[in-house]
């Protein structure tokens, strides 16, 4: 089975779509979305419509709880308050009815899904080798999915925690391993390309891919919005 695996579409829509194109020359069998459709980004209804349309399982995660309300907005960034708040009163009920359906966590194929970590598949950022050796301890799965940092990552016991650019190619026929395909709709890797991550379940193999998209669109489209320009500047650079 060959799965592309998303993460933190953030409301743009065009960078999904992006993604959503290059998938068609892949075929994969399946389409795993680690959560956060939300916050950040200008076009949050059209992103979960797109993702519930297209994705065979998608998690929740911290900016759509806070969206929904199931988060208090304390613990978020003064930016991300303001894009939840504006969220909060653009999100239709068909979009709102798709958060409230979804979980932190899952798992398919034997794979653990998790929008942050198994540990705390809410809030966790696996960023440091310490943090990536619990996290995939604290898992049943041999392979572990995560999202939520933004940063493209590959780890396993056996070796250290680093950043898988576009074209990274691993073979995972042994050992466990911890992977987060990056970002879609806001990477903070150095790359604002949209992220995404090819998985061949039965070959053992996975593949980190990066896809261009009109950046200067959403741009656009957050300042039309009167979002804070720091989530429209940060986007041109991938950080």
């Amino acid at each position: 089975m060959r799965v592309a695996v998303l993460s933190d579409v953030h409301g743009n829509l065009h960078a999904l779509e992006a993604v959503l194109s290059a998938l068609v020359a892949e075929s994969p069998d399946q389409v795993w979305c680690l959560g956060d459709l939300v916050g950040y980004g200008p076009r949050p209804n059209e992103c979960c419509s797109l993702v519930r349309d297209r994705a065979d399982v998608c998690l929740i995660g911290n900016h759509d709880l806070a969206v929904l309300g199931r988060l208090d907005l304390e613990d978020f960034q003064p930016d991300a308050v303001a894009s939840a708040r504006w969220s909060m009163e653009l999100l239709q009920p068909e979009a709102r009815s798709y958060l409230e359906s979804l979980a932190p966590k899952g798992e398919r194929e034997g794979v653990g899904l998790y929008h942050a970590s198994p540990r705390d598949p809410i809030w966790e950022y696996v960023l440091s080798p310490a943090v990536a050796w619990a996290a995939i301890a604290a898992a049943p799965e041999r392979l572990v999915l995560v999202g939520h940092s933004h940063v493209a990552l590959r780890f396993t016991p056996e070796g250290d925690l680093g950043l898988a650019p576009d074209g990274t190619d691993l073979e995972l026929a042994e050992g466990r391993w911890l992977l987060n395909p990056g970002s879609v709709g806001q990477p903070r890797d150095g790359d604002p390309r949209a992220a995404w991550l090819l998985l061949d379940l039965g070959g053992g193999r996975a593949s980190f891919r990066r896809v261009p998209y009109e950046v200067e669109r959403t741009q656009e489209e957050i300042r039309e919005a009167g979002l804070p320009e720091a989530l429209a500047a940060r986007l041109a650079h991938g950080v």
